[in-house]
């Protein structure tokens, strides 16, 4: 037990990687775009797993205050919500990727700088392919690494198409190399 537990009263969990690896996603969204016909499908979301104390809802508060005024900056509309699972999202939707992922950027610097960055687990970014079918790119904070997530209809994954982007894009996105760590995230809330 290190002195950070026995005086702020929390366990020591693994922090989050560094963010820059997020920014990744706005120089790989243009050969998404442009070699792929892939899209920005305009929205992106942060998860954070909620804490139930006094001091962790006045971080999320001042975030989301933060947050919605540079929001304001690139016209981009920000919403909030809980998922059933107990998990709190941060919803951006803009059509412009970099502002996305700097608002994103954002809310995670905010969160951290809060003392609570062991509670980001990812962000998601919701792209679609020409046929219209969904593609969220998914950055996990504590590994510091991106993975495609194609959902295929209720409860299913299309890994074929999944395993096809990472090898289209793995050059240009530190992508995660254990595939058991591409968690599905099913019923994302946009």
């Amino acid at each position: 037990m290190g002195l950070r537990e026995i005086f702020g009263g929390r366990p020591s969990v693994k922090q989050p990687a560094k963010t820059d690896r997020l920014f990744a996603i706005s120089t790989a969204y243009v050969t998404l775009e442009t070699s792929y016909n892939i899209s920005c499908g305009g929205v992106a979301g942060i998860v954070v797993q909620a804490l139930a104390t006094s001091d962790f809802q006045s971080v999320l508060k001042d975030t989301e205050e933060v947050v919605r005024a540079t929001a304001g900056e690139f016209k981009a509309a920000i919403e909030t919500t809980d998922d059933e699972f107990g998990f709190h999202w941060v919803i951006v939707r803009d059509p412009d990727v970099e502002d996305l992922v700097a608002t994103i950027n954002g809310v995670a610097t905010s969160i951290v700088d809060g003392g609570y960055g062991e509670r980001l687990l990812c962000a998601v970014f919701a792209f679609k392919d020409s046929g219209g079918a969904a593609i969220n790119l998914i950055y996990n904070f504590k590994r510091g690494s991106w993975y495609p997530f194609v959902p295929a209809g209720d409860k299913a994954r299309n890994t074929e198409r999944e395993l096809q982007l990472k090898a289209q894009i793995g050059g240009e996105l530190p992508i995660e190399p254990e595939l058991e760590r591409w968690f599905p995230l099913w019923g994302v809330p946009f």
